[in-house]
């Protein structure tokens, strides 16, 4: 089975499809073809993600799915003449929320993403550029790290500092093991004065392989011998030296941020 699926919103479209791939990922049965129509924020755009929608309906004889995160019900109502099956994201809270808060929606768009609290906004740009300034061990100036990532090569240790640095604001640093350091099986000495702030990632030999063998085909970097070398020395570094570690091979970024604040006990909104 196949269908259709728009993500619809007056804004980045980022929450519908967060939203949305959350919700169709527990049909595993069904293969979807999706979309992403942002900045539908007036009725001629409405009008033309609603043709849209409305052909492919006629083409595929599958009724489309529409995750929804638009505010104006205008719009709402304009995308729903296509007849698609309308899954509306904010419709089971507003209600509620309007009756406890004694208040109305505004109906504002562009509210979720947009540049409204620049204080948080200044946050991010500046924890953003100290994941990328320390990345894999440029900087090795940790003191205002709130934490830092340990790891061999390729595991993980970049994205997940960005991720964190964009979406919470938080100073990430990361520090790559090198074969001096995994030799050693001791400690960098730039990394001892922070070690309360140490989180080590690791990664199944094999997935190792295939991505490095992507970065750097043939070499021996990527082979499995090395990554299995590596990986070994890197796990029994951190044992020997207390450092909690994760390993991210079936874990997504955002649970690895998840799983990273909780030990370290950080409470961050999402901003």
């Amino acid at each position: 089975m196949q269908r259709t699926v728009f993500f619809i919103s007056d804004s980045t479209g980022i929450t519908a499809e967060t939203i949305g791939n959350s919700i169709l990922a527990q049909f595993e049965g069904v293969k979807f073809d999706k979309h992403r129509l942002p900045f539908t924020d007036n009725p001629h755009k409405a009008e033309v993600a609603a043709l849209r929608i409305k052909t492919n309906y006629a083409q595929t004889g599958q009724r489309p799915v529409v995750v929804n995160t638009m505010a104006d019900r205008n719009l709402c109502d304009i995308v729903a003449s296509s007849g698609a099956l309308m899954l509306d994201v904010f419709a089971p809270f507003i209600g509620p929320l309007e009756d406890e808060l004694q208040t109305r929606r505004s109906g504002a768009v562009n509210r979720s993403h947009g540049m409204v609290d620049f204080d948080k906004y200044e946050a991010r740009i500046n924890a953003t550029n100290y994941a990328l300034s320390h990345d894999d061990g440029i900087d090795v100036d940790y003191a205002d790290a709130d934490l830092i990532l340990v790891g061999v090569s390729r595991s993980g240790k970049t994205p997940t500092c960005l991720y964190m640095a964009l979406h919470y604001g938080v100073s990430a640093a990361n520090y790559p093991l090198t074969d001096e350091d995994l030799e050693k099986l001791e400690l960098p000495a730039r990394l001892r004065p922070y070690k309360d702030r140490l989180y080590g990632l690791t990664i199944d030999a094999v997935r190792l392989a295939q991505i490095r063998e992507q970065r750097r085909s043939g070499s021996r970097y990527a082979t499995i011998a090395q990554c299995r070398w590596e990986l070994e020395q890197a796990e029994r570094l951190m044992r020997q030296a207390g450092i909690p570690s994760l390993n991210t091979t079936h874990v997504s970024i955002e649970e690895i941020a998840s799983k990273i604040f909780d030990r370290f006990g950080i409470e961050r909104t999402m901003f």
